[in-house]
């Protein structure tokens, strides 16, 4: 089969198309002819070193939608089943392949309804927004929530997911996707390089729930609009020790901040299967912005850090 390797740490140009055996599902995994993945920063990562995988050479790729070739002999699925996971590419290798082995507690059932692309590109990003908003900050109806920009991968889903739980939503983004964010469900959507940010978000309501993407440029910001009292999701920061003088603002406003990723997540499956259930009824819907082909995916990882877009770029091998 063919996959995207690489075999020593480095940019882009590192990943390879290599044909390889097809993998052999252990007992507790499922064999999946990959039909979309998709494409995170966190791959890059991964590639470039900053957080070292598995031995290399290593398979690139962390989401997956498919169909079950076969199973192992304590997985809980059958050679058939349309599926999606996440939390692959880091302790086991991953989906930009033909062929991937799926731990099945990484993995649910992918709906009829949804296609492929759509549930690879919802797979990480979706598990990221869930343990955001509803695990971390609890987020219930008739509250308030400030997600930082709602155009990238987990924004996008983020501001749908929060408008599904009944929350008001306001979001940051440049001018160019204001209408599409209102359009998945952002009440208020303000350019995140406006002067007078602050006072426009202040204007909407101070928010009992924050999904900051940045958080050693934002969490200032968060700590003078944030309600009593409330919670932050921290997802990305380039110097956590620039968050620190923040401390005690964020300390004066009871402010929890919560350090959050997909791959700290207790039970993938469980929150894929209730992210499944809300895309199958189009209460929140994953964009894929592009596609690539395997030997492009070089250029779909330089792409996911150096260009602006709205939602998830994906492969489809």
């Amino acid at each position: 089969m063919r996959a995207v390797r690489y075999h020593d740490h480095g940019g882009p140009e590192v990943l390879t198309v290599d044909e390889i055996d097809r993998p052999q599902p252990a007992a507790d995994e499922l064999l999946v002819r990959v039909e979309a993945g998709a494409v995170n920063p966190v791959d890059t990562y991964f590639r470039e070193g900053s957080y070292p995988p598995g031995d290399l050479p290593w398979i690139t790729g962390s989401d997956v939608a498919g169909v079950v070739e076969e199973t192992g002999a304590d997985a809980d699925f059958e050679a058939g089943d349309r599926v999606f996971a996440t939390g692959l590419g880091n302790d086991d290798p991953g989906t930009c392949a033909e062929y991937v082995a799926v731990p099945d507690d990484l993995a649910a059932t992918l709906p009829a309804s949804v296609d492929f692309e759509t549930g690879a590109a919802g797979a990480l990003v979706g598990v990221t927004a869930w343990q955001s908003l509803v695990d971390a900050c609890d987020l219930e109806p008739g509250e308030r929530a400030l997600v930082h920009g709602g155009n990238g991968g987990v924004g996008h889903v983020a501001v749908q997911l929060a408008a599904a739980t009944g929350a008001d939503v306001t979001t940051t983004a440049a001018p160019e996707y204001h209408d599409r964010l209102a359009d998945l469900g952002a009440e208020t959507v303000i350019d995140y390089a406006a002067d007078d940010l602050e006072e426009r978000i202040e204007a909407a309501g101070a928010p009992d729930a924050i999904l900051d993407h940045r958080l050693d440029d934002y969490l200032g910001l968060d700590c003078r609009v944030a309600a009593f009292d409330a919670d932050v999701a921290a997802i990305g920061n380039t110097d956590l020790e620039a968050t620190f003088p923040n401390v005690p603002a964020a300390r004066g406003k009871a402010l929890t901040v919560h350090h959050v990723s997909m791959f700290n997540t207790p039970d993938v499956a469980a929150v894929l299967e209730r992210l499944a259930r809300l895309y199958e009824r189009g209460d929140v819907e994953p964009v894929v912005d592009r596609t690539y082909d395997l030997a492009d995916v070089a250029d779909a990882q330089e792409d996911v850090l150096s260009e602006s877009f709205l939602g998830k770029l994906v492969v489809v091998p």
